[in-house]
This record gives structure tokens, sequence and C-alpha cells, in this order.
């Protein structure tokens, strides 16, 4: 019966990336991409921990536990362990990096200084995060774009964006393997992106803020193309959302409420604790 729970939340989970993330149902951007995104690699996690729990002693429903469904969820939740055990090695360790880089106060706002030619930005941490700018930028920008650069990161640290697709590049990657895990996620960070330039927009002119994308992203193009060693460096930026920077600027003045931040409702993502339901029919 623990093999015919997980095959069913596999077939599910399948289904709810090649349906649901087509289908809108009324909901926002936000809410339909995240939904698409987090309900699967959830409703796996569950599913496994119910039959780890459950164990593959005794009956569920009549039905005799098996010794092969309890370890396929031992592995499964040890991988996803492990993973999740790498991503937080790798950010902690990016932390000890930045305290060692200069700290310079712009615009009243404390930040560390990257040495680099590329213009780059960026939120680093967990929950607290920090304001991490490149000599690139500094010598790029102007004050006025400057401090729109600065207004889109701050919004980024008001919604503690660092945090939580610290969480979500978790299920990412525990899902990899899914249908269109890598087009949601895509699709995640160009939300979160706009979702920082419509907060930044509240505090700066957008035309100015539109202008330093624009800016930003000649000037990246400009050292890839005078310098092949400048792709190594390009790592420092999502190449995709470079790419999907119309839609970035689209976005900062198109007044619908689709592509609007509006807040979450979570209670669809309860539907994954299902799982957790069956452990009491275990016997």
């Amino acid at each position: 019966m623990h093999s015919v729970m997980i095959f069913l939340a596999l077939a599910v989970a399948i289904g709810i990336r090649l349906i649901f993330s087509l289908c809108s149902y009324g909901l926002s951007h936000w809410q339909r991409s995240l939904l698409a995104f987090m309900a699967p690699p959830l409703l796996l996690l569950m599913t496994a921990m119910a039959v780890i729990f459950m164990g593959y002693h005794g009956q569920m429903l009549g039905f005799q536990a098996s010794r092969f469904s309890y370890l396929l969820a031992v592995f499964f939740l040890l991988f996803a362990v492990i993973r999740g055990l790498e991503i937080t090695y790798q950010g902690c360790s990016s932390l000890q990096k930045i305290k060692s880089y200069p700290q310079k106060n712009i615009y009243n706002t404390h930040a560390k200084i990257l040495e680099t030619n590329l213009p780059y930005s960026a939120q680093v941490g967990f929950w607290d995060s920090e304001l991490i700018i490149s000599n690139g930028i500094l010598t790029t920008l102007d004050d006025a774009h400057l401090k729109a650069v600065i207004a889109h990161e701050q919004a980024h640290a008001y919604y503690h964006d660092t945090f939580w697709f610290f969480w979500l590049g978790w299920l990412k990657r525990i899902s990899f393997w899914l249908p269109k895990t890598n087009k949601l996620w895509q699709d995640l960070l160009l939300l979160r992106e706009i979702r920082a330039d419509q907060k930044a927009a509240e505090t700066v002119d957008p035309l100015i803020l539109a202008e330093s994308l624009l800016i930003i992203a000649q000037e990246i193009n400009r050292i890839v193309t005078a310098n092949p060693l400048g792709v190594m460096a390009a790592g420092f930026h999502d190449l995709d959302l470079e790419n999907r920077l119309e839609e970035r600027i689209n976005a900062l003045f198109d007044e619908s409420d689709y592509v609007r931040f509006k807040g979450i409702e979570w209670y669809p993502v309860l539907i994954t604790l299902l799982p957790l339901v069956s452990i009491p029919f275990h016997g």
C-alpha cells in the first residue's frame, strides 16, 4: 500500500506540473507559478515522511507494508537533507567570504564593495541580508541611477527574498527531475525582480529605474563581448533574466494585477499535507 501512496503522489506531482502551471484559475501570475513550483516536491516530501513514520511492518487498509517503499522514502528524504546541507554550506561560505570585503556607506546604506568591473549588485544572506555592490556599478551609474539600483536592492531586503528563495532553491534542487522545474524557477526569479522593481518604483522614478536596467545590461554585454573571460564573470548575473529585461521594464509600467504582487495565499499548499492523514490507518 505504501508503494501505491508513493506512485500516486508521484503521478499527482507530475500532473500538477503538466496541467496546473498552464492554467490560471483566476490566480495571479505569482500564485500560479509559486503553487506549481512548490506543491509537487512538498507532496513528495510529505509522502516520504508518512511512509517512514509508518515503517515497513504491519498493514495499511489490509495491505502489507513493503520494505522497498520504505527504503525508497528513506532514500528520497536523505537526498533532500543532503541537498539542503549542501546549499546551507554554500550560503555560509559566501557569507564568510563577504565579511572580508571592504564596506562603504552609499546614500546612508551600508554596502560591501566587490572588486570587479562587472556591474553587479545583490542582497546576500538569509533573513537579514547584506548589500553587495561592485566597483563596476559605482563607475557606470550616476547618482540618480545608482539610487534607483539601491532602492531595488532594498526592496529585496524588504521582502526577505534571500531567505524565501533559499528554501525555494532547495525545492528546486530536490525536484530538478520533475517536468518544468527550471522553467518555473526562471519564472519565479523574474517575478522576484519585477516585485523588487515595482517596490523601488514607489520611492524612485520608474523611468530612471528602467534606464538603470538598460545601462547595466548594455555594460555587461560590452564587457562580455570585449573580454572572453567576462563570460566567467557574467556568472554573477542570471543571463536568462537579462534576456527577459523587456518584460521587467514593461512590468514597471503595467497597472494590471496579474504581474503585481498582492500577497500569497498559502492555504492551497496545505493539500500537500494529505499524505500525513494516512498515518492513523497504518496498523
